[in-house]
């Protein structure tokens, strides 16, 4: 072995040493973050965390009425502001907002989603165009706001929250997929693209989780049977994760800069299969598909929530561990508690 080829194998070694080393950690105290989504759900659950740590949190949400029942429990630490993240003079105004009431923020986390499920048979332009105007539009609009506020020492972190299906495309949940792909594309690039300005980027992708926002789901196609698979899988303990367990570690994750973080044991091996035998991910996935409801008639064009959509099934005590999350999380939206 030459002295050259010791030298680039040493260097290359110092290289994935510190690349795998895991950068230091913030303090959350007394800073600002905005958290997109913030008012019921995942979003609500980190926001907890994150105030409870001494940070200022600013709720970002549709919905005014939710924003007022977070902003209530989170207290003088929370500032509440309506905001569609699909709208780029809104997102604006949003940050304009929390830069003059709560100060420059350092730390972003983009968690607004929207989910339809059902055949791709019933999911129209409009479920796609909503998916990733959400998913990829609103991340790009709330970056692009953030960015000239963000500190240069390298303690600005952005969290950007798909999931699994960002990674390997899920069977009857077609424009949620093709959003959180995207999704997963622009913050990998961000990481990149934001780290000469040492902001750190983290791509996280969840598997099933428990917070109780099942019943908010879009529902389309057989609306019963739709709605019933997937409130059963979101409360299904050995495939989804407790709630508040995964805002702990997404809190972790944003406080040390982690490039990534996948939640659920299945998410994990879902994506490290893809990685290496992806036909093997396509045989299983058509496997599912082939166990789901089929496509219906015209009413199954139509869209109609979780909550308009029960059946013995769901709620039910298989849904059970998902249903009792949905009051505490803020998930309700005027409805009274599911009854397992």
């Amino acid at each position: 072995m030459t002295r050259s080829s010791v030298i680039l194998a040493t260097a290359g070694m110092w290289a994935a040493a510190r690349a795998l080393r895991r950068p230091r950690a913030v303090s959350f105290a007394g800073r600002v973050v905005v958290v997109s989504g913030g008012s019921r759900g995942l979003g609500l659950l980190v926001a907890r965390r994150l105030v409870g740590e001494g940070a200022r949190v600013a709720l970002l949400a549709r919905t005014q009425a939710d924003l007022d029942v977070a902003a209530a429990e989170l207290g003088e630490a929370a500032l509440p502001v309506v905001c569609d993240v699909r709208d780029r003079a809104q997102v604006e105004a949003a940050i304009q907002t929390v830069v003059e009431r709560l100060g420059p923020p350092s730390v972003l986390l983009h968690d607004a989603g929207v989910i339809s499920v059902g055949p791709e048979a019933h999911m129209d332009a409009a479920d796609y165009a909503e998916s990733v105007d959400v998913h990829f539009w609103g991340a790009y609009h709330l970056t692009e706001a953030v960015r000239p506020h963000l500190p240069r020492d390298g303690s600005a972190r952005i969290g950007y929250v798909s999931s699994i299906g960002g990674r390997v495309a899920i069977p009857h949940l077609g424009p949620y997929s093709v959003g959180k792909h995207a999704l997963v594309g622009y913050a990998d690039a961000m990481r990149a693209e934001l780290a000469a300005d040492g902001v750190r980027v983290t791509t996280i992708t969840p598997g099933l989780l428990r917070t109780g926002s099942h019943p908010n789901a879009q529902v389309k196609g057989q609306h019963e049977k739709e709605y019933a698979w997937f409130a059963i899988g979101d409360a299904a303990p050995g495939l989804s994760m407790d709630g508040d367990r995964a805002a702990r570690k997404i809190v972790d994750a944003l406080r040390h800069g982690d490039a990534a973080l996948t939640l659920t044991l299945a998410a994990k091996l879902a994506a490290a299969v893809d990685g290496v035998a992806p036909g093997a991910v396509g045989v299983a996935m058509k496997a599912v598909a082939a166990l789901l409801p089929d496509a219906t008639g015209p009413d199954g064009d139509r869209r109609q929530t979780g909550w308009e959509s029960p059946s013995a099934a769901a709620p039910s005590v298989l849904t059970a561990l998902a249903d009792k999350e949905t009051a505490p999380n803020n998930e309700l939206r005027g409805h009274a508690p599911p009854t397992s």
